[in-house]
């Protein structure tokens, strides 16, 4: 797992990158903004609907629920959320890490189509619902042991970051719609794995998905350099 160690720490190294935070800077202000329009929304409603029922203090209750809405919300789905906004900058932060450290392979990778990239994205969101609904069930049974919960969206999640990030890069590369990632399914879920756990720390939760996308890249060009040899 040396080659998914060496990728996550290239990808902190390269963090100071004006072209690496622009990305970071759109990509929190877009995810952040959905939240905070959530959060909004729902204040809005809880509002008017306490208000409709004749609810006293009806401000004040609307604004504590619709805090804690958005804080458990927030905590639950910052992860689907991060990433599904991460792709429609997904280009930009593999070019970041390839113009930087490979430039001979960002000349040959091809540009993906708008139809291509999006419908790459649709199926990422997609794949996240489905694993994430059939660890749902699995889940409940180990609701009693209490942290049973938490591993099993931890598993299921460290697999689906670890294929997302590195088919960032890998998409651009893939010439051939038959041919299969360099990067093994071990490598892979250690990648997702380490982004997973990194998105429970406040503060790096907000660097993850880039930090994640440039590892992922470094690691896709490291598995490819050793497969070619």
């Amino acid at each position: 797992m040396s080659a998914v160690i060496t990728s996550l720490l290239k990808a902190f190294g390269q963090l100071g990158d004006p072209a690496v935070l622009r990305i970071l800077a759109k990509s929190m202000a877009i995810t952040l903004a959905i939240f905070a329009i959530g959060g909004s929304a729902t204040l809005y409603a809880l509002y008017h609907a306490l208000i409709a029922w004749g609810v006293g203090f009806s401000a004040e209750l609307s604004s504590i629920a619709a805090l804690i809405f958005t804080l458990t919300a927030g905590w639950f789905l910052f992860r689907i959320v991060a990433i599904a906004v991460l792709q429609f900058f997904a280009d930009e932060v593999v070019l970041a890490v390839e113009r930087k450290h490979y430039p001979v392979e960002a000349q040959q990778a091809r540009a993906l189509p708008f139809r291509e990239d999006l419908s790459n994205s649709l199926r990422g969101i997609v794949r996240t619902l489905l694993v994430n609904l059939v660890a749902l069930p699995v889940a409940l049974i180990l609701l009693f042991t209490a942290i049973g919960p938490a591993v099993v969206f931890f598993l299921a999640n460290a697999i689906l970051l670890g294929r997302e990030l590195t088919d960032m890069a890998w998409l651009r590369h893939q010439f051939e719609p038959e041919t299969g990632s360099p990067v093994s399914p071990a490598q892979r879920f250690a990648l997702g794995a380490a982004v997973a756990g990194l998105m429970v720390i406040p503060f790096l939760n907000l660097l993850a998905p880039i930090l994640g996308a440039a590892a992922g890249t470094h690691l896709l060009h490291t598995c490819r350099k050793a497969n070619a040899k």
